[in-house]
Order: C-alpha cells, then structure tokens, then sequence
C-alpha cells in the first residue's frame, strides 16, 4: 500500500513542478523504472488531464465572452471570438471543434467585408490540415490566404503565410522551397521588428536545420526562440522552442541537456498545448530509450501515441510506434514488439501517398497560373488607363495616329497572351512528364520488395545459411544495380531488360517454397542486342503474378513469358496458371486498376507517339480460353539500333 502512494507522490511532482524543488527531478527518473509505475499509467492520464484543464478554462472565458458580443451584435469583435476559439480548440486537439470555429468567423468576415480576418481564418484551416498530414488542402488554403495578403499588402500576415509554407515544404523534405520562405518570412519579420513572430520563425527554422542535419544551427535558432519567448513572456512559445532545445540536444548526443530541456517542455506545454505536450513525451520516451531506461521511456512513449491518436497526427504517430516496437523488443515482449512494426508499417505506407504529390504539383501550377493571369489583368487594365488617357489628351487631328497605338497595343496584349498559353501548355504536358516518371521509378522496386528482401537475409543470415545468404545478397545488389542503371535511360537493349527480369526472378526463387517455374522464351526474329526498349514495362506485371496470382496452397506455379516480333509489333505475353484476374477482383473486391497497368497505360501512351510504333496493353483472364490463370499482353513501343539498321 505504500508503495502505491509513494508512486502517486513522484507522479505529482513530476506533472506539478512548481510544489517540488528541481533536486527532486533525480530522484524521480530514479524511483519510475519501477513496474509500479507502469501500473499506473492511468493515474497518469488523469493527472495529465487535471494539467490540461486551464486550456478548457481559456475555453470558456472565450465562450462566456462572444456570448456578450453576440448580444450587442458587434460583427468585428464576433469574428475575432470566434477564430480564438478554434485556436484554444486547435491547441487542444480538438480539430473538428476548430475547423467548426475558424469557417464560421470566415463566414462573419466575409460578410462585413474583413479580408484581414478571413486570411487569418483560411490560414489556421490551413494549419489543421497540416498537423493531420493533408499537404495538398493545407496548400490549398495557405494559396488562398496568401493571395489575399498580396492584395491588401498586409505585410505582417504575408510573413505568416510564408512560414506556413516553409513548415509544409519542410514535412515534405522539399528543403530548398522551405529555407526560401522560412528565410525570406524571417527577413520580413525582423524588419518590422516582431518578436514574437520572429521566436516562431526561428523554431520552424531549427525543424529545418535538424531534419537538415545542421544540428548546431539548429540549436541556434531554437535557443534564440527560447531567449525571445520568456522575454516577452510568451510561455505558449517558448514550450515549442523547449521541445526543439531538446531535439537538437538528442542529435547531438548530449542526452542529459535533452532530458533537462523535454522534462522543462512539459511543465510548461501542459497548460498550453496538447499537440506539443505530445512532442515532449516522445522526447523524453527516445532519449531513455537511448540512455537504455526502457521502462520509463515506455511510459513516455504510451503517453504520447495515446494524445496523437487522438489529435490524429500521423507522422509522428509512426515515429512512436517505431520506437515502441524497439521498446518493447529490449524488454522482451515480441509479441507487442511485432504489434507495434506492424502499425509502424501501415503508417508509413499511408503516408506513401503519390497522389498528394500529384495534388500539390498541380496546386502550385494552378496558383502561379492565376498570378500571371493576375499580372497580365493588372498590365492591361494599365494599359487600357493609358489609352483613356492618350484619348482625352489628343486633338481631333491626332486621331488617325491614336487608333494605330490602340491596335500596336491590343496587337502586343494579344501576341503575349498567345505566347504565354503556349509557354503554359508546354510546362503542363513537361510536368505530366515528369510525375509519370516519378511514379515509373517508384514502382520498379517498392519499399515492400526492399524491406522483404533484407528481412529474407537478415533470416539466412541468423540461419547461418552462409552461402545462400552470400548469393541472394549478389542478385540482390545486381538487381538494384540494374534498375537504378536503367532508370536515368529512356531506351535500354532488350538484354538488359530481360537480365533485369532474370535476376528479379532468381531472387524470388532462392526463398520461395516451392520455387516458381519460371521460363523466358524469345523468337529467333528478335535481335535482343539491338532491339532498344523502354526499361522496366515487364517486371511490374511478374511482380503483380507473384504477390497475387497464387493461392498459398498451390504446389505447381507457372510464369510464362515469351516475346514475339510480327507485322513490325513487339509484343511480350506474360501468362501463369494463378485464379485468374476475375476471381482475384471478386475476392478483394478492387474497383481500380493497379498501379502498375495505370503507368505503364501512360508510358506506351506517350512512348507510342514518341517512337511511331504501336504501343498498347490488354490484361485477360484465360478461362475464356478454358485454361487457368492471367494473360498480360503488352505491344512494346522500340526502336532498332543503327548499327542493325
């Protein structure tokens, strides 16, 4: 029994410094490695929930206080309420309330015509989605805030919107974007001499930095955050700037500075802020686990998945569970070690998402498309003025030569505008370009392959199996070898290809059981030295044989390819004797093609009208045939070497 409440004594003093001296913050890193203390972890919570009630209480003093102004029907001071309460909510966590907030005081701005507070709005809409790893909407309303920044010159929220843009290019790890607009935000910021935007800058910088690896700069600017903070007072501030100090300190190994500064962080974060409270207890939770203190950094760590998942922030929701698997690994318990890379893996395939690329290419595309178009209005209103102008100014006889300026001048304004929607059209149709090829080179060899195949070595390797672990890890780098070879070339000799294909396939076998019987036939027609192909358009498809055209019980498994060259087509047959592709859709019920068809649908799209050759794909199940399994069909765009021709 005493020991329960001599536990409840160390938790309230770690959680409520300001009742204990700083002496005792050693005895109680001592005293928690203690198995009690994972006991109570729910005491825990809900010592942390009493630390977190002044947030609530800033909640409703603001809530008490648009009452009031929603009775005297001042529409300024109603939208101002409102946006505060989405911040008390934001920092909370609570997103959902916030998002409600931050659109209703856009509503009321909107319309008592406040553009200031609309773009105030729009941006802490931007930033919700930000903490929740939605780049392409944060981009989206941080485009839309800044536009109106520009437009009623307000110089301050510029500054704002620029950082806002160096953090989302920092998640991004787009580095060059994010220095440009964190420094060019800082620049602004010291000129008008704000400190407190200054402080915040300067812990979007010290992000940078770390993720940069500069982590002495890093320290830099988060210790002149920290200086900036408690001078003017602003705790809100300096906890972030604290979390950073902390950070900075970890890389660079100085971990009883680090612990110092995250145990300071959460004193102060605790009042303030959930989502940087959260940060704090990672923090602390991956310097004990560095310092081999595993038990209390499980407790820091089970604290922080626990406020993350519920304030949805995913990347750092992965980070933790890639900790706790590592945790729980050291202690022993494999059976949650497993739980925890698990869910690691299934956060960081979410987050795998080509499609917010895609998104944000288009954004920023758009975007800068409505600026010129924006300049060009500007340019011709301007333009327009000068002509009116010319017109009033000018006697009768002079009108013979003012119609010939006025056609110079629409003839000008129309020529430009005929050469920028060219100049636009080229970067569109450049840049379709460019994202086909990001997603080629992605899928040639995904994450899961590499991760599979070190996992598949790391196993020989333990086995002590050393010859075949010698072997795999030969085909293993001559394949990564060829594709990163084949990957900067738009043509390759068939030979390569099919060498690519030869050693995918070796790999596969050398763990498969039972082996796949693999075969590669090619037509005596076909010179493989000088035929040139576009790398990479067969190995998806094997790939997508492997991983679904078996059942696991399936002893026999074909994989037939064979490339034939009739009537000037080069076509290549890829065929197995799986389900087949209709009973692989009914059982996963898919309604969207795979990853692989789509490229390579847009690669022989494109290629075919690059080489003039046909270029097409057509995938079917063979029980139409009265057979069993998938046939790819694939008409592969080529070209003849020279030296054939």
């Amino acid at each position: 029994m005493f020991s329960h409440i001599n536990s409840l004594a160390i938790l309230t003093m770690y959680f409520f410094p300001k009742f204990t001296q700083k002496r005792n913050m050693v005895n109680i890193r001592t005293l928690v490695g203690s198995k009690i203390y994972l006991k109570l972890l729910p005491l825990h919570f809900l010592l942390i929930s009493v630390g977190l009630r002044g947030q609530q209480n800033k909640i409703d003093s603001l809530n008490t206080e648009l009452e009031k102004n929603q009775s005297t029907g001042n529409q300024q001071t109603i939208s101002e309420n409102l946006r505060a309460l989405g911040v008390a909510y934001f920092e909370k966590g609570d997103y959902a309330t916030a998002t409600g907030f931050y659109q209703k005081g856009l509503e009321v701005s909107k319309e008592i015509g406040d553009e200031r507070m609309q773009s105030r709005c729009l941006m802490n809409i931007g930033n919700i989605y930000l903490v929740q790893d939605n780049y392409p909407i944060a981009l989206e309303y941080y485009n839309k805030s800044l536009s109106i920044n520009e437009r009623i010159k307000d110089t301050t929220l510029i500054s704002l919107s620029l950082n806002n843009m160096g953090i989302l290019y920092t998640n991004l790890e787009n580095f060059d974007k994010a220095l440009a607009f964190s420094e060019r935000a800082l620049e602004i910021q010291k000129k008008l001499g704000n400190e407190q935007r200054v402080a915040e800058t300067s812990i979007s910088l010290g992000l940078l930095h770390i993720k940069l690896k500069n982590y002495h700069e890093a320290l830099r600017y988060a210790k002149n955050a920290h200086v900036i903070s408690e001078s003017i007072g602003n705790d809100f501030i300096n906890g972030f700037a604290l979390n950073n100090i902390g950070f900075a300190y970890l890389h660079l190994k100085d971990y009883q500075k680090a612990l110092f500064n995250y145990e300071m962080a959460c004193q102060i974060n605790i009042k303030y802020s959930q989502r940087a409270l959260a940060g704090s207890y990672f923090g602390l939770a991956k310097v004990n686990t560095l310092l081999e203190k595993y038990e209390i950094a499980l407790v820091n760590a089970i604290i922080s998945k626990k406020m993350l998942t519920e304030n949805n922030m995913t990347t750092l929701l992965r980070d933790v569970e890639e900790l706790l698997s590592n945790i729980y690994f050291h202690l022993g318990d494999y059976k949650k070690a497993l739980e925890s890379h698990q869910q690691f893996k299934i956060l960081n395939d979410s987050l795998f998402n080509k499609k917010s690329i895609e998104k944000i290419a288009q954004l920023e595309s758009e975007y800068k498309y409505q600026q010129a178009l924006d300049s060009a209005s500007i340019r011709e209103l301007k333009l327009t003025k000068t002509v009116m102008t010319t017109t009033q100014d000018l006697a009768k006889t002079k009108q013979n030569y003012l119609w010939a300026v006025i056609g110079i001048l629409l003839t000008s304004i129309l020529s430009g505008s005929f050469v920028f929607y060219q100049k636009y059209k080229s970067v569109k149709i450049m840049n379709q370009n460019i994202v086909t090829e990001q997603k080629l080179l992605r899928s040639q060899m995904t994450p899961h392959f590499i991760f599979n195949s070190l996992s598949i070595l790391q196993g020989m390797i333990l086995n002590k199996e050393e010859k075949k672990s010698i072997t795999y890890l030969s085909k293993f780098s001559k394949l990564l070898r060829i594709v990163l070879e084949n990957s900067r070339d738009k043509v390759v000799p068939l030979i390569q290809e099919l060498d690519a294909i030869d050693n995918y396939m070796i790999l596969q076998n050398l763990d498969a059981d039972p082996p796949y019987d693999y075969s590669l036939v090619v037509d005596e027609n076909i010179d493989i030295n000088h035929f040139l192909v576009p790398p990479m358009l067969i190995q998806p498809f094997i790939e997508n044989a492997i991983e679904h055209a078996f059942t696991p019980d399936q002893e026999h498994r074909e994989i037939f390819v064979h490339l034939t060259f009739e009537h000037k087509k080069l076509c290549c047959t890829i065929t197995d004797n799986g389900i087949g592709i209709d009973a692989i859709s009914n059982k996963t019920n898919i309604k969207k093609k795979s990853l692989a068809t789509t490229i390579t649908k847009e690669r022989l799209e494109m290629l075919a009208k690059d080489f003039k050759t046909p270029g097409g794909i057509t995938i079917a199940d063979r029980k139409n045939d009265k057979e069993r399994g998938t046939r790819v069909t694939l008409i592969i765009p080529y070209k003849v070497d020279s030296i054939t021709s």
